[in-house]
């Protein structure tokens, strides 16, 4: 038995809840509810809106890229190793952000490069 099982229990139950989110948004952004308003200040309003969803409907995608793969890192015995220079990632970080693919050394080197 995978000692990360109840983490990839933990992840499914988070991929489940983002795809829940994601198909409210994208409901809320087609308007699948409501139709546009048809005063055009209003319709303004909601294209704001809109694009607030959007960006939160990307955002939510990218997390659940981010755990299919860690749930397919534990499935394939890879899960809890740093992605980039193969040493485990700390404990602590991986509690907090469970789909996390790389240590803290490597993931702040990413980030000043970007």
């Amino acid at each position: 038995m995978n000692e990360y099982t109840q983490v990839r229990s933990q992840l499914m139950a988070m991929l489940e809840e983002l795809n829940q989110r994601l198909d409210r948004i994208t409901n809320n952004v087609r308007h699948v509810d409501h139709a546009l308003e048809k005063d055009f200040a209003e319709q303004a309003t909601q294209n704001e809106n809109d694009e607030v969803m959007d960006y939160l409907g990307n955002s939510a995608r990218f997390e659940i890229e981010q755990i299919k793969l860690a749930i397919a890192r534990i499935d394939q015995d890879g899960y809890g190793v740093c992605q980039q220079c193969g040493e485990p990632i700390g404990k602590q970080r991986l509690i907090a952000l469970p789909y996390v693919d790389r240590c803290i050394q490597c993931a702040s080197i990413a980030e000043q490069k970007s």
